[in-house]
């Protein structure tokens, strides 16, 4: 027998009064297993309803959620993986400012959580890096939608540098390093009026030589 439970929904936001790409939610809904079949999300302009069954872990989310202000669901994206629904939700209303929350109630929601990885400042977003919204479809019919087949191969990555050997990178650990600077010194022609200045040296110290035997007799 399953049980229904509500999932983690995490967001974060950017705002624009001039660009409509600039001014969304990011809205994700963990909830690991539960394949595209499996699954209905009803977007409005006010809020939305989502219920998605996993087999595997005998689970059913559901959530409702009920917006601050609207969105223009014609031009929201969504994306489902393994793991998570995620939405770029389009704000109606252009707008500089931030939403103060996500849902009209001010009341706390424990299952609501703010996005850190997305999030950024109000004031910095503008100097935040572009999004890549590249795998995530309209809402009409929910296009490109199918699970990210292989994530669970990906586990044991971390720390994994591809065997990659840093001793070939330069800097520390090449061989000879330091013998080679020595070396490469000798090898070096002499500086401009370098010679000319040991051989006016030797004619001086000849010359030196020959006036103090001419004393000396």
């Amino acid at each position: 027998m399953s049980s229904t439970v509500t999932p983690e929904v995490r967001w974060a936001q950017r705002s624009s009064a001039t660009d409509p790409e600039s001014n969304f939610i990011y809205l994700t809904i963990s909830v690991p297993d539960v394949p595209t079949s499996n699954l209905k999300l009803d977007l409005k302009p006010t809020g939305l309803v989502f219920t998605g069954h996993s087999d595997t872990l005998k689970k059913t989310y559901h959530v409702e959620l009920e917006f601050y202000a609207e969105i223009d669901p014609s031009a929201s994206k969504v994306h489902h993986t393994a793991r998570d629904v995620e939405m770029k939700l389009r704000k109606k209303e252009l707008d500089a400012s931030y939403w103060p929350r996500l849902l009209k109630e001010p009341k706390k929601a424990h299952f609501l959580k703010t996005d850190f990885d997305k999030w950024v400042d109000e004031d910095e977003q503008h100097e935040a890096a572009e999004d890549d919204f590249s795998n995530f479809g309209g809402m009409g019919g929910m296009p490109g939608m199918g699970g990210m087949g292989g994530m669970g191969d990906m586990g044991g990555m971390g720390g994994d540098f591809g065997g990659i050997d840093f001793s070939k990178l330069g800097g520390a650990g090449l061989p000879g390093g330091d013998d080679d600077e020595e070396d490469s010194d000798d090898d070096m022609p002499p500086l401009e009026g370098e010679g000319e200045a040991d051989k006016t040296e030797e004619a001086e110290d000849v010359k030196e030589t020959v006036d103090t035997s001419k004393e000396a007799a």
